[in-house]
């Protein structure tokens, strides 16, 4: 018995070790089509390059989360980095704000949506 807890807990040891490597996300903020006051359109933040995967992410418009949000699930690229999308539709108007909130482990950026206009 005690060699078993042993053999696990350097296993777990050399897991954490080798896939504790912090790795902070790369963030982009982006439209389905270009940016029309009026239009409707696909607001997409997609987050990618981050380890561990302790994330969320949330669309605001103004400062207040945009319902209905639709998020891909979690996947992971070599290297164990992993990478998510989360995008919403909306229709741009002038003097409106929209932001890209993502939080990983203890740090929260936020990331603006910039018109082609």
């Amino acid at each position: 018995m005690m060699r078993e807890l042993v053999t696990f807990a350097v296993f777990c040891l050399v897991f954490v070790t080798v896939q504790g490597k912090i790795s902070n996300p790369k963030v982009q903020v982006y439209s389905h089509f270009p940016g029309e006051f009026g239009k409707s359109n696909t607001l997409i933040c997609h987050v990618s390059g981050f380890h561990p995967p302790d994330i969320t992410i949330d669309l605001l418009k103004n400062g207040d989360v945009i319902p209905d949000a639709q998020q891909t699930d979690l996947a992971f690229e070599k290297g164990w980095q992993f990478h998510l999308t989360k995008s919403v539709p909306f229709t741009p108007q002038k003097g409106e704000e929209y932001i890209c909130r993502v939080r990983h482990m203890e740090t929260q950026n936020k990331f603006s949506w910039e018109t082609n206009m």
